[in-house]
């Protein structure tokens, strides 16, 4: 049982959090596009595209704490060290997600449908963004190294 669960944690990790942090990456750029060229209907299109991954992807990656939880649970692991600190840190990403990086999209994307030249800072966004990828990818390097494991590595 703990194999699939592992399997399905590790799969939802990919297919949820992989396209979020792409997507979330690329919106500052497109946005950066939108207000410099405020009628471009294609960036327009790229902003709504890529806000639309994050919230559906976003809303899917729930999975993946659901199953590590299940996970950890079957190996055991609930109190260790390294896994309070991932769970803590993913808490932090979907915060940032949440609160901060989905709200600014919709903002920036609400702005440039009615008047196009009025968006938010893309600066910002990025700098958010680039905070939240840097979380997962410090959970992901904490998920493979698992300190104190007795998996040799």
């Amino acid at each position: 049982m703990t194999t699939l669960l592992l399997s399905l944690h590790v799969l939802a990790a990919v297919v949820a959090i992989g396209p979020v942090t792409v997507a979330a990456s690329m919106f500052p750029k497109a946005l950066r596009r939108a207000h410099s060229e405020p009628g471009d209907h294609e960036a327009l299109t790229a902003l709504r595209m890529l806000h639309r991954i994050c919230r559906v992807y976003a809303a899917v990656g729930i999975a993946v704490p659901v199953f590590g939880f299940a996970t950890a649970r079957s190996m055991g692991v609930l109190g260790s060290g390294w896994l309070i600190v991932s769970i803590l840190l993913t808490a932090a990403a979907a915060a940032i997600l949440a609160l901060l990086i989905l709200p600014a999209q919709g903002n920036a994307l609400a702005a440039a449908q009615v008047s196009g030249p009025a968006l938010g800072s893309p600066g910002r966004l990025a700098m958010v963004t680039g905070i939240f990828n840097l979380l997962w990818a410090v959970v992901t390097v904490l998920m493979i190294i698992r300190p104190g494991s007795t998996t040799g590595v």
